[in-house]
């Protein structure tokens, strides 16, 4: 009796994940369709329909992508250091020194984890205004760089460090920031690879903000031009816009694809459930 429940909970678990499996790549397989045939193949789905990539040309051509890659590759790289040099040395400084209001400090951050960044969306456009830094990179980049689940996340990671690494290498001669340096970033790899992989998808998709913040192409990243591309008043092309959807995607599910292992590992070595 045991073993037939067993059976029949494997059976019932095994149908709903491909179940949920299957309703997650439908939408995917429908945009590579689209993508790569004929408009004309839209809602006709073909064995033999003849495959091609004018869908992606128009598109390319129809927007200025690549200024909108170079604007996206640009702003996750600049959240991303920034996030590493301050949740870094915050983490540092939560994991390892002893000082006044530590904990309330950190107490504080954590609460940031509780605050929504929409929420915060008029004063940030408004500090930006003030700041002179309205339709730049770096407006979009700011209200990011100082993040609570990073400093959250190393500093727990800091912590499972043995203090006797400090103490070997304080009698090596290194300074504090040494010891930073030599121990505690190299020994914390997998917990940078981890947040670090979060944090590009996430910025990488992010919309709202960049679009109440951007006003020209100059500075649009790919979502939000993705979406201006496909606001079109008369007649809409899916294959050009499904076409313009896997390309903006398509290096993160190719990144995805390929260190997905990585991915996985480092989560689970940085500790997070």
């Amino acid at each position: 009796m045991t073993g037939t429940g067993f059976s029949l909970d494997r059976i019932l678990n095994t149908f709903a994940a491909w179940s949920l499996a299957l309703l997650w790549v439908l939408p995917l397989a429908y945009a590579v369709w689209t993508a790569f045939h004929p408009a004309a193949y839209e809602a006709r789905f073909e064995l033999l329909a003849p495959l091609t990539l004018d869908n992606f040309a128009k598109a390319w051509d129809a927007a200025p992508f690549a200024r909108y890659f170079l604007n996206t590759f640009l702003l996750v790289s600049l959240i991303l250091a920034g996030q590493f040099f301050l949740g870094t040395l915050a983490a540092f400084a939560f994991a390892r020194f002893q000082f006044p209001g530590r904990n309330l400090l950190f107490t504080l951050v954590l609460l940031q984890l509780l605050v929504m960044p929409d929420i915060l969306m008029v004063e940030n456009y408004q500090t930006m205004r003030l700041l002179n830094l309205v339709d730049t990179i770096p407006a979009i980049a700011l209200p990011y760089i100082a993040s609570g689940f990073g400093i959250f996340l190393l500093r727990q990671t800091f912590m499972t460090i043995p203090k006797e690494l400090d103490e070997a290498a304080r009698i090596e001669g290194a300074s504090v920031l040494g010891v930073l340096w030599r121990v505690y970033i190299p020994l914390a790899k997998p917990t940078y690879l981890a947040y670090g992989l979060v944090s590009v998808s996430h910025h990488w998709n992010n919309f709202l903000w960049p679009l109440i913040v951007t006003n020209s192409v100059d500075t649009r990243p790919v979502t939000v031009g993705l979406s201006i591309f496909s606001a079109i008043d008369s007649g809409v092309e899916w294959s050009v816009i499904n076409a313009a959807t896997l390309m903006t995607s398509g290096p993160l599910l190719i990144a995805f694809l390929l260190f997905q292992r990585q991915f996985v590992q480092s989560f689970m070595r940085a500790g997070i459930k």
